[in-house]
């Protein structure tokens, strides 16, 4: 294995881990403080990217398509938040899996019926369209920026939510939601505000993810598994746990399933490595997470009460 090979891979890995970073972040929130299972989050995220290539058709400009798209998911998060949601707050989890579960079939057929079944291509921004050299190789430039608005997003994510008072109260809900409404704090704002959070950064991914994959009905729902195992990895309501989970994630997805076959042909035969190396490597994460409920069920890095 060359160099340029691990690094590029790693580089991969990251990109991945940041992707999923956005996309648990905001759930991991909507599951610690407002107790809601949302297996809806992944269709916000494909949403994202059809208004993204829409606005992208409608002002040829990428730049203009990302500043229109994720405000626009938020307000349609929102939308679902209050017309839908709302009143299942109180309500068993059950109820909230199978309203959110039949919430994924009508974002489905929605798309389907606004841009067919066929998928839909984002081009790659002409001025991302390069490389940049990266410890003397070449890695593709747009890459790089997902890793960098990832990045970028991150921060002020952790600037919103230790140094504003939303932010103090997004805190404070993770550790006891009950005592904050207790306090005075009116819970219905503070959830929706965690809601169209959640919606904004899932569809800030949706964007993001458009130009390097096929966006199509039903792209949320792989994202949403791999978040799922991103935020029980990492800890649920703990937004330090979604970035390192997301990370460890999808560093050992992408180096898995790329050198796993590899290794396995190197320590058995070549027939056992094509059969099983494939199958073993896109199982690790699944793997990694059932490991770690088994020794810290609460996650690797679950929310601090202090």
């Amino acid at each position: 294995m060359n160099a340029q090979l691990i690094a590029t891979q790693v580089l991969n890995g990251l990109q991945l881990g940041i992707l999923l970073f956005l996309m648990s972040a905001g759930l991991t929130l909507v599951f610690g403080i407002m107790n809601f299972v949302n297996l809806a989050h992944g269709s916000l995220y494909m949403i994202g990217a059809y208004l993204a290539a829409a606005m992208l058709n409608g002002f040829d400009s990428f730049a203009l398509a990302l500043a229109l798209a994720v405000p626009a998911t938020i307000l349609v998060g929102l939308a679902v938040d209050r017309i839908v949601l709302a009143g299942l707050y109180t309500r068993d989890h059950l109820d909230q899996v199978l309203a959110t579960f039949g919430l994924i079939l009508i974002f489905n057929e929605l798309v389907r019926f606004a841009w067919g079944s066929a998928p839909v291509y984002i081009n790659v921004p002409p001025a991302l369209a390069g490389t940049v050299e990266l410890f003397g190789f070449p890695y593709p430039a747009y890459r790089f920026a997902i890793i960098a608005v990832g990045l970028a997003a991150g921060l002020l994510l952790y600037l919103v939510i230790n140094r504003t008072r939303a932010g103090m109260l997004i805190r404070a809900g993770a550790a006891d939601a009950e005592m904050v409404g207790a306090l005075g704090v009116n819970i219905r704002l503070l959830n929706a505000l965690i809601f169209g959070l959640g919606a904004g950064l899932a569809g800030l991914a949706g964007v993001m993810a458009g130009p390097i994959l096929s966006v199509q009905p039903g792209m949320g729902e792989p994202v949403l598994v791999l978040t799922l195992v991103v935020i029980v990895t990492g800890g649920i309501g703990s937004i330090r746990g979604a970035f390192y989970g997301a990370l460890i994630v999808g560093l050992i997805d992408t180096l898995g399933r790329a050198f796993l076959p590899a290794v396995l042909d190197a320590l058995a035969n070549k027939a056992l490595a094509q059969a099983a190396g494939p199958a073993i490597a896109s199982m690790l994460i699944y793997l990694l997470m059932a490991l770690v409920l088994a020794l810290r069920p609460h996650g690797l890095f679950p929310v601090r009460v202090a």
